[in-house]
């Protein structure tokens, strides 16, 4: 490290960066990233916003403030001539690993062999690869706003969905669409589908990919329970990757945005429960203090969005040219737009 760049802060160095790069450079940064980086940022948002911004961009470099996968939708979407990066190449989603494309692809073979016409309907929490399946397979993308919609989408092209790796996102939605319990099968994914009951596939129109996320899944029904009878009168909202069993207890459930709307929309004086991403509990607690109390359900942190620091976005912005690059093979790119495609084409 030069001796400028010990002399200045990670905010004056990325500072400087703006100022030569200009309308050449936007950062994007997901909600859940901590306030110094989100201070930087030009656009702030949850997937489904930020992966709707992307079209629109023409700004030659993306760097990209979130976790890996989004990242790479980012540079699905990106145009020829921009280059997409992100802080840390380590920034990875433990649920987006719990579903390895080769065994997404084999179970979805398996599942095929029902007769049925099973699409795949792959939450945005996962890999460039998983993506390129499910776009060859004619499924689609969704986010925690849309998914309710883009699963009702996939409904109508066929006789079945296989909603993947939230398992807590994909039994809430199921909930909301009033789905029968009978019509929904948790599988077993071990040896690539050989251990899923075919009997029981039979009647089901929700296949479910038993992944989840770290963060949500542990917040439990006693949470709930603690916050209602330690104050009275308090409203809970919480993400739906939770359990659905937290989520049937609450008054609210939704993807980031709708979080952040539910908080505005709150009365004055309100004590309000978030279950989610600690930095963006934090955040409203500050925008709305003191007017509204925004407490969270616990305390649960991201570590992989953790790994995004002020401190690594100056350095990746100074080494713009040769380092933090974000590729997605060409063939691979072009099938996981496809399943992007849908999603945004959907209008959901």
């Amino acid at each position: 490290m030069s001796d400028m760049e010990t002399e200045l802060s990670a905010a004056q160095r990325i500072a400087q960066v703006r100022d030569v790069l200009g309308s050449r450079l936007t950062i994007m940064a997901h909600h859940y990233q901590n306030d110094n980086v989100v201070r930087h940022a030009d656009v702030v948002g949850d997937s489904l916003e930020l992966a709707r911004r992307i079209p629109d961009l023409k700004t030659e470099f993306i760097m990209f403030c979130g976790v890996y996968f989004m990242a790479e939708t980012a540079a699905i979407l990106a145009r020829h001539f921009q280059k997409v990066r992100i802080p840390d190449l380590d920034a990875d989603c433990i649920m987006a690993a719990m579903a390895p494309a080769s065994r997404v692809r084999a179970l979805l073979a398996h599942l095929a062999s029902t007769g049925k016409r099973v699409v795949p309907l792959t939450y945005v929490n996962s890999s460039a690869a998983v993506k390129a399946v499910v776009g060859e397979l004619g499924g689609a993308v969704c986010t925690s706003a849309n998914a309710e919609a883009m699963t009702r989408w996939a409904l109508e092209q066929g006789d079945a969905v296989c909603f993947l790796p939230d398992k807590n996102l994909a039994m809430n939605v199921a909930d909301r669409l009033r789905l029968p319990e009978n019509e929904r099968l948790l599988l077993d994914v071990r040896g690539d589908g050989r251990n899923v009951d075919m009997k029981a596939a039979a009647n089901v129109r929700l296949f479910v990919w038993p992944g989840m996320c770290a963060i949500h899944h542990r917040m439990r029904p006693e949470h709930v329970e603690a916050a209602r009878r330690d104050h009275p009168g308090c409203l809970v909202v919480v993400h739906p990757e939770c359990r659905p069993e937290v989520v049937r207890m609450c008054d609210a459930a939704g993807s980031t945005r709708r979080i952040i709307e539910f908080c505005e929309q709150a009365p004055q004086g309100s004590t309000i429960f978030v279950g989610t991403e600690i930095n963006l509990v934090k955040r409203l607690a500050a925008l709305h203090a003191p007017g509204k109390r925004i407490v969270p359900l616990i305390e649960s942190a991201c570590e992989n969005m953790g790994k995004i620091t002020e401190e690594k976005l100056a350095f990746c912005l100074e080494k713009l040219l040769t380092s933090c690059k974000v590729s997605v093979p060409e063939d691979q790119a072009k099938l996981a737009k496809l399943a992007v495609d849908r999603m945004l084409e959907a209008g959901a």
